[in-house]
């Protein structure tokens, strides 16, 4: 016996490309420019609009949107894009927006993502893989969120922001700053509070790195340096050390200072 993958309630556009195997629950609405690859599960009362496309072997729960406008007043019905990767956990209640072509014009959600319920993804934000976010975190427009990154559970970071790889935030963070990889931020607004030691063990990194890391922490953070001072120590560390290389790159591509 054939087994539906459609709901018989939900609606797919006629022009919008589906995987063979891709499911659809009830009530669920895709429009006409989608893209949807294998393995693929909508569940019931989701909308997936715009210029989308979704990779292979998500899981999308119910009362999602994916691919509206932009809550940008300059928005236009410009052809902007939604490009959502693969073996992505989408809870309930998220949103992502398409992009705007004041900026890179795509909205990016990369691959092994954990994103929890009623997590505002809005306009050119880019999230990159194997992170996690948390209940009602949300990013305004143009964030970036590198590998392995957690966001507590409401953490709001503002426009323009970036969140280096293996960063933790705590619940309720506000974050007006970027945060530079490794560290734990907290507060209103953030502030470090050390490195994400805990983290950094269970994705293997040896005491050696953890070491070494804590070491840049105190760099950046202890020596009472200015941050063109601490950048210039940074990059003498990194000639040794290749997890270091991660973070002086990171703070070279800073725009809007970091958290301190």
């Amino acid at each position: 016996m054939s087994v539906i993958k459609i709901h018989p309630t939900a609606f797919v556009d006629s022009k919008a490309q589906l995987a063979p195997d891709v499911e659809v629950g009830p009530y669920s609405i895709i429009g006409p420019n989608v893209q949807i690859d294998s393995g693929t599960k909508i569940g019931p009362h989701v909308v997936v609009s715009g210029y989308t496309s979704i990779g292979k072997n998500n899981q999308i729960f119910q009362f999602s949107s994916l691919g509206a406008a932009p809550q940008d007043k300059k928005y236009n019905n410009e052809p902007t894009k939604l490009e959502i990767g693969d073996n992505n956990t989408i809870r309930e209640f998220c949103t992502f927006n398409l992009g705007t072509v004041q900026d890179k014009g795509t909205t990016v959600i990369g691959n092994n993502n954990w994103i929890m319920a009623y997590v505002h993804v809005a306009h050119d934000c880019y999230i990159a893989n194997n992170t996690i976010l948390a209940n009602n975190s949300s990013l305004a427009g143009h964030v970036d969120i590198h590998d392995y990154a957690i966001l507590g559970g409401f953490t709001l970071i503002h426009q323009f922001c970036k969140v280096g790889s293996h960063v933790i935030t705590a619940v309720g963070s506000v974050v007006f700053k970027d945060i530079p990889p490794y560290v734990t931020a907290a507060g209103y607004d953030a502030k470090p509070h050390g490195i994400n030691s805990e983290g950094l063990k269970r994705r293997g990194f040896t005491p050696e790195n953890i070491t070494t890391i804590k070491r840049a922490y105190k760099t950046l953070y202890r020596q009472s340096l200015t941050l063109e001072e601490a950048k210039t120590a940074l990059a003498s560390q990194a000639l040794d050390h290749q997890e270091l290389k991660v973070m002086f790159d990171f703070l070279s591509l800073s725009t809007r200072g970091i958290v301190r």
